[in-house]
């Protein structure tokens, strides 16, 4: 049967013709080695250039990595060897190697040594070590000599390929071949050695259109593989997987079973003819050289195949040899480190009579299945013996151990019990994939049906594109895997079995109500593994999470790719492999999964009980949960961090215990907390705690507002002097202004240089200072301009510039009175009412009289307006009036009444009105005083006084 491979094109990149390939062992790179005379460096990774070279303008026929010193070896057709560092693109060494081309740079994998061949027939050692002197010299063939390669299991002999016809190995101690391999009828271009496995064989390529594998032992032609249609150009058997690819000047990659030597598959990118093949050991990764470009593509997959049981026991295989290791094998007082790879006794069980794709352990654990080549083989999980066989494209247990099923095509599936055939049906659709559980899964390109073991009968499809599926062993849960999410649905078996009862099934769509869809997650899964009704994967992000209840938490961060194995409930950890089989485990408390599950089905008593067993440091971890499960009140009992404990507090209202926990914890930023609950305190009404809240907080804007709210002199007098020692006069001031001490806004606003704004304060609400602010603004102006200080007007000198002055000093000090008159809390006045509220009785200024009384003069009027009485209008007497009053002056202006409705016609005849054109008699001006010299003179700009930037005035 053939293998199944799936091949991944990774990168294409067209450039001139590319004579030799080669992947980073580290890197994401790939070398190439151009016919133009450039190597470039590509990232497979990215699909970008990295790095490029100009070595010569010659063709640059080879060049390999040396990775332990960062460098590039590359041989030319001017004969000259190059060393340049790939990291700082110095040219390290060039030296002249041959006599003609250089065809081949081999590097050997430990010593520093480097092999070169040409077309002077002559292959060379060179040793770095020793300045790039020239140790050995091969002489034996007698053509050009192509390539050659050292041997990965003996590392002092090497084999090269002649158009000589032959295939010589040699030592590295002897300047003369060991033995030569004859077959070929034309000239070979290429041969390699294969790395894996007990098999002592090379591969070589030929003009003559064939591919040999030989036994460099018995020194025999094991196999010759036919098919390309012109030149072999490069062969190599893949380290990784049981394949040989061979490149032709046909321009086709034919890949071969490195087994059975069958044909497996042929690729033709359409890039002309293949000059190289590149492969890696731990990589599937396959990179081509052609004439019009470099191709990189993936065979099969890289995850390792591996499976855990019950017990703790790990089975792998890498290629056909069968592994195993005990996690519980460890020393007991051994300390596992979450993350760090544990020190496993490694142990050989045997070997696979086919090559593994898959492997999976049977419910009990007894039996392991391996399945690939499109067959299938059932072994013992302890002797490793075969038990039964068959053939089989997809593999799938049910729940019971007895039970599996095959899908052997895509239209016939297969049932057995016992290992015997129970029944085989034909699904409706092209089956393109199988998985167990509780129920036999079959998907297609865009859906998944779930099949009845017992009678094939369709229990329900489902309409996603699965990639994978995993049941819980409870088998009332399955998490349904597609490309960019995956989906927690819940199996009703008795739904289910009384929709067949009742005959209510759709042959084609099953039950309706046999699945319920409980969560549907964003997020791509790579593994999973179901314990109890928590399911654990990692993601596409390497992440490794666990998902209780559609949360998601994760429990790492994974710095390289790892699969799962499977979780040990009695060491409360999660196993997973990477790619070099290396096991690793993280912990994950069972009592943590088991106590979520319990808050799932809503026993919430027994989680209580299970709560105590948990650690401390996983109970916010815990609160979370609660939290998203719409139990705050709950996850505040038991959260631990103050934070959270405070939001937590918040979200339920609890502003109380949100106060005594911002008392009592350390957190951070604590002022914004109290900030944060003294808003929520006002918003809700509580002015004590909104008081407290405040002023522990230190916001003093919040504190003014509620001092002002409350109308209590006593906290607006302790706010001001507060304000002031912090420099927030903005406070100070306004708390002042509130309190109706005119006098200490005016010092206020002296003490910090506010001079000006201090007279204008004063010429308003303190008479009697102006002369001393005056006094205090000339000083202050005259260090500026003194032609301007001398203009500033002060009363007691120029009295006839301040009309009123007398007045306005009487009418200070009657404010004076009233200000210092006692106040009522603003509780006062909700007790009262509006009848009670009467200005003479609690010498109180009336703010709706007061705001009546004013008037705002015009922008244009220099003048202020003497207040007038108040007047009330209404509708004057049709005979008392000559001409209609406008309460506009401007007679362009269109006359409007109040009411939507017309007035209604008069009873008797009116004289007749003036006409509207006319405009109304202008009132009579009143002379106008004096200008003082505050106007007319012009004052210099004054610049900010010291200090003036920090005083938080915020007049800026």
């Amino acid at each position: 049967m053939p293998l199944r491979l799936d091949i991944k094109r990774k990168l294409v990149q067209r450039s001139d013709r590319v004579k030799g390939v080669e992947l980073h062992p580290t890197e994401p790179w790939i070398l190439a080695n151009l016919y133009s005379g450039n190597v470039y460096i590509w990232n497979h990774a990215t699909n970008s250039l990295v790095k490029s070279f100009e070595v010569t303008e010659l063709p640059v026929r080879t060049a390999k990595w040396v990775a332990r010193k960062q460098w590039i070896v590359c041989g030319s057709d001017d004969m000259f060897v190059r060393v340049y560092n790939y990291n700082t693109t110095e040219l390290v060494k060039a030296f002249e190697a041959h006599s003609d081309y250089i065809r081949c740079v081999s590097v050997h994998p430990t010593q520093p040594y480097v092999l070169t061949s040409s077309d002077d027939m002559l292959i060379k050692l060179w040793d770095w070590d020793k300045a790039w002197t020239c140790v050995s010299v091969f002489e034996g063939h007698s053509h050009y000599v192509m390539q050659c390669s050292f041997n990965p299991k003996d590392t002092n002999t090497f084999a090269s390929a002649s158009l000589d016809r032959t295939v010589k190995v040699w030592s590295i101690g002897s300047p003369t071949p060991n033995f030569t391999l004859e077959g070929h009828e034309k000239g070979v271009n290429c041969v390699e050695y294969f790395a894996g496995g007990d098999r002592p064989y090379l591969i070589s390529g030929a003009d003559d259109k064939l591919v040999k594998i030989w036994d460099y032992q018995t020194k025999t032609c094991v196999q010759t593989l036919e098919g390309h249609a012109h030149n072999v150009s490069a062969v190599c058997f893949h380290p990784e997987l049981p394949v040989i690819i061979t490149g032709s000047e046909d321009g086709t990659l034919r890949i071969w079973h490195s087994t059975t030597y069958r044909l497996e598959n042929t690729l033709n990118y359409g890039l002309e003819r293949v000059w190289a093949i590149g492969v890696m050991k731990g990589s599937n990764a396959v990179s081509v050289g052609y004439d019009e470009g470099t191709v990189m593509f993936k065979i099969g997959r890289e995850d390792p195949v591996a499976s855990m049981d019950g017990s703790g026991k790990i089975i792998w295989s890498k290629h056909n040899d069968v592994q195993t290791v005990n996690v519980k094998s460890l020393p007991a007082d051994f300390e596992i480190v979450d993350g760090e790879r544990l020190p496993l006794a490694v142990k050989d069980l045997g070997s696979c009579d086919l090559y593994p794709q898959s492997l999976s352990h049977g419910p009990n654990g007894r039996f392991v299945t391996v399945c690939g080549d499109n067959e299938y083989i059932i072994y013992t999980a302890l002797a490793w013996r075969n038990k039964s066989f068959g053939a089989a494209l997809d593999f799938g247990w049910s729940n019971d151990s007895n039970e599996f099923a095959v899908r052997e095509s895509p239209s016939k599936i297969k049932v057995y019990n016992q290992f015997k055939e129970k029944h085989a049906f034909r699904p409706h659709f092209s089956a393109e994939g199988l998985y167990g559980g509780v129920l036999l899964g079959l998907r297609s390109t865009d859906f998944i049906c779930f099949y009845d073991w017992e009678t094939s009968r369709v229990i329900r499809r489902i309409d996603v594109a699965v990639k994978d599926v995993w049941w819980s062993d409870s088998g009332d849960l399955v998490a349904i895997a597609s490309d960019s999410s995956f989906y927690i649905l819940r199996y009703d078996p008795e739904a289910t079995a009384a929709a067949f009862a009742a005959g209510e099934v759709d042959e084609g769509e099953g039950v309706e109500d046999a699945f319920e869809l409980l969560h549907e997650v964003g997020e791509q899964v790579r593994t999973g593994v179901w314990v109890g009704d928590c399911f654990i994967y990692n993601n596409a992000d390497w992440r490794l999470n666990y998902c209780v209840g559609g949360e998601v938490t994760t429990i790492f961060h994974l710095d390289r790719p790892m699969y799962l194995l499977g979780y040990l409930a009695a060491q409360n950890r999660v196993y997973l492999i990477d790619k070099q089989f290396g096991v690793v485990s993280y912990t994950l408390l069972l009592s943590l999964i088991e106590y979520k599950t319990l808050v799932l089905r809503g026993e919430m008593d027994a989680a209580e009980t299970l709560l105590a067993t948990i650690p401390k440091d996983q109970y916010n971890s815990v609160a979370k949960f609660l939290e998203a499960r719409g139990q705050v009140a709950e996850a505040l009992k038991i959260a631990t961090d103050p934070d959270y404990k405070f939001d937590l507090a918040v979200q339920l209202g609890e502003l109380n215990i949100a106060r005594q926990i911002v008392e009592h914890e350390d957190m951070a930023a604590g002022d914004e907390k109290w900030k944060q609950l003294g808003e929520l305190a006002m918003s809700g009404g509580d002015i004590d705690l909104a008081s407290a809240c405040l002023a522990k907080s230190g916001d003093l804007s919040g504190q003014l507002l509620l001092c002002s709210a409350v109308s209590s002199p006593a906290a607006l007098a302790a706010l001001a002097s507060s304000a002031t020692e912090k420099g927030k006069n903005n406070v100070a001031f306004a708390a002042l202004f509130l309190l109706g001490d005119v006098d200490a806004c005016i010092d206020l606003l002296c003490t910090t240089n506010r001079v000006p704004e201090a007279a204008f304060m004063a010429r308003t609400y303190a008479p009697s200072r102006v002369s001393e602010v005056v006094g205090l603004w000339k000083n202050d102006l005259a260090r500026v301009n003194k032609k301007a200080a001398e203009a500033l007007a002060d009363p007691a000198e120029y009295k006839n510039l301040f009309p009123d002055f007398d007045d306005a000093l009487r009418r200070e000090v009657a404010a004076r009175e009233s200000a210092s008159a006692p106040r009522q809390p603003a509780s006062a006045f909700a007790s009262m009412g509006a009848s009670n509220v009467v200005v003479a009785e609690t010498n109180l200024p009336n703010l709706v009289e007061d705001v009546a009384a004013m008037r705002v003069a015009d922008d244009d009027d220099e003048e202020p307006v003497e207040a007038e009485e108040e007047v009330e209008f209404e509708d004057p007497p049709v005979e008392e009036t000559d001409e209609p009053v406008f309460a506009n002056p401007d007679p362009d202006a269109t006359v409007q009444t109040r009411d939507t409705e017309p007035e209604p016609e008069p009873m008797f005849e009116e004289p007749e009105p003036e006409s509207l054109e006319e405009p109304a008699p202008e009132p009579t001006p009143t002379p106008e005083p004096e200008p003082e010299p505050v106007v007319e003179t012009p004052v210099a700009e004054e610049p900010a006084a010291e200090g003036g930037e920090d005083d938080d005035w915020g007049l800026q």
